[in-house]
């Protein structure tokens, strides 16, 4: 690596030339600033908007997820799904192993190791809405519709109209890139790729927010011992200079070998829990859980009818969750097109939308349904997997080998963030270095540094008062940084559509 001080003073000379670097680490350092010293007003007033946002902009965020994934489906079996995101004999950049590896690293990671249990077993506590199949059979299908092809469409969107204006285009890796022949105006275009890293940025640091309280809960839950916010803290920077590493060696010898890392010990760890439960009832139940979700898709998607759970509970899950989506497709989105070269928009959009989803939907029947039985052997429930924290590290200490499942555990979680965090880290250089597809070292460094500190950010709102946690926080927060970017993809696939039906004809 260059000397410390000599990458100082490229830092200072990138900060005072890029006018998108410097505004977007502007607002961030201000944000950071203002929680920092006002962390209890900073809570009320995002708790204030967020109810806002909310109560106008929920069913939104509904509607617009339904619409994602139609249309991603009928562009992938229309003609329109054999263009070519490259040259027409070009051959994919990535195996088909190594591209699921990292999408889904970057994509889900240690979202479903938080989750695992915990949000099968409430499902299955209080399901979302009366309804006449078996308790443990809704429990699964809700899960799957919050993890499954809504979740995958808003990145496989963003994958989609980025990819074609990087490859087929040849534009930069720049959002404001795929309207730029529509929208003009230079400052509205800046303005475009400013909230797109600040979504980016508060999509990021919620993962890394709840990603490292998990941990906390994992390491009191394995020790005993009451390991507290400074703890959580230094976990963040823990993550964040090993994702700076694996930022720094870039896509094939950082990012790449970690993805499929954890793949491997993912599998391992699901298969080791799947051979020792009840096979044969995991197997129905996925079954079951999955027809009844293609079946009732539309529906719930819109929550008609029946199908409607309730303002409050899509406020605490359906709308969060959306949130936390539309928040990661920027990065994710981009990081997807970045490595899907040499795809059709057909193998891009199946891909994305299918192969992680029907390994979120088995990987949450055999978490769910082990956890379903052994609350049946026990007799009685006391909320044993009601911590979103530890749920998981409780349900493994049934198994054989508890100690060494959950210490493999924690380790998923660290190398699934870093995984997340050097990604993004990656991404949000490629769009300050003014759109190129290997960024300099140097804006690596810089956006480390400072997701980083937004992170310590939003852990100490977290703790900001002694009834909410990082999740309320995290809640509240991507509600309302998701909305404008959630608005503005409306308006790119409008023009990308235009641009792809203009010229197809």
């Amino acid at each position: 690596m260059p000397k410390l001080n000599s990458i100082v003073i490229e830092l200072l000379k990138l900060l005072k030339k890029n006018s998108l670097l410097s505004v977007s680490l502007g607002v961030l350092f201000l944000f950071s600033i203002i929680v920092f010293f006002a962390t209890e007003a900073s809570y009320d007033a995002i708790e204030s908007a967020s109810i806002w946002v909310r109560n106008y902009f929920g069913y939104f965020y509904l509607y617009l997820g339904l619409g994602c994934v139609l249309l991603l489906v009928i562009v992938a079996i229309s003609p329109l799904g054999r263009i070519k995101l490259g040259k027409e004999n070009q051959k994919p950049e990535h195996s088909l192993w190594a591209w699921t590896a990292m999408l889904y690293s970057a994509g889900m990671g240690a979202g479903i190791l938080l989750r695992a249990v915990q949000e099968p077993v409430f499902m299955f506590q209080n399901p979302p809405y009366p309804s006449e199949l078996q308790p443990e059979i809704l429990a699964l299908e809700f899960t799957f519709y919050q993890w499954g092809f809504t979740a995958w469409a808003f990145y496989g969107l963003f994958a989609m109209v980025v990819g074609y204006a990087l490859f087929v285009r040849k534009k930069k890796v720049l959002v404001s890139s795929t309207i730029e022949d529509t929208i003009r105006n230079t400052v509205a275009r800046k303005g475009i790729d400013v909230m797109t890293i600040l979504t980016t940025v508060f999509g990021l640091i919620a993962a890394i927010g709840l990603g490292t309280a998990q941990i906390n809960g994992g390491l009191n839950h394995l020790f005993t011992y009451s390991f507290g916010l400074g703890t959580t803290l230094l976990l963040a920077v823990l993550i964040s200079m090993i994702a700076f590493y694996s930022a720094w060696q870039g896509v094939d010898r950082g990012i790449k070998v970690i993805s499929k890392f954890n793949i491997v010990i993912t599998l391992m760890l699901l298969f080791f829990v799947f051979l020792t439960s009840n096979v044969g009832d995991i197997l129905s139940s996925l079954g079951k859980a999955s027809l009844q979700y293609l079946l009732d898709f539309i529906p719930m998607s819109l929550a008609l009818g029946k199908y409607d759970p309730g303002i409050a509970f899509l406020t605490d899950w359906t709308f969060y969750y959306w949130a936390f989506w539309l928040a990661w497709a920027p990065f994710t989105g981009i990081f997807i097109a970045r490595i899907s070269k040499g795809r059709t928009l057909r193998q891009l959009l199946l891909g994305v939308l299918i192969i992680p989803s029907l390994g979120t939907f088995f990987w949450f029947s055999v978490f769910g349904t082990s956890a379903f039985q052994l609350i049946e052997s026990w007799g009685t429930y006391s909320n044993e997997f009601g911590n979103v924290f530890s749920s998981i590290f409780v349900f493994l200490e049934n198994y054989p080998m508890a100690s060494l499942l959950n210490l493999t555990t924690v380790l998923l979680l660290i190398s699934f963030l870093v995984t997340s965090v050097d990604s993004a880290v990656f991404v949000l250089s490629m769009f300050t270095d003014r759109g190129k597809k290997t960024p300099r070292k140097s804006h690596r460094l810089l956006w480390s540094i400072f997701i980083l500190l937004a992170t310590l950010s939003l852990i100490l709102l977290g703790n900001a008062k002694p009834e909410i946690d990082v999740l309320v926080a995290v809640q509240k927060l991507l509600i309302i940084t998701s909305l404008p970017f959630a608005l503005f993809m409306v308006v790119m696939t409008g023009v990308f559509l235009t641009r792809l039906l203009f010229k197809a004809k």
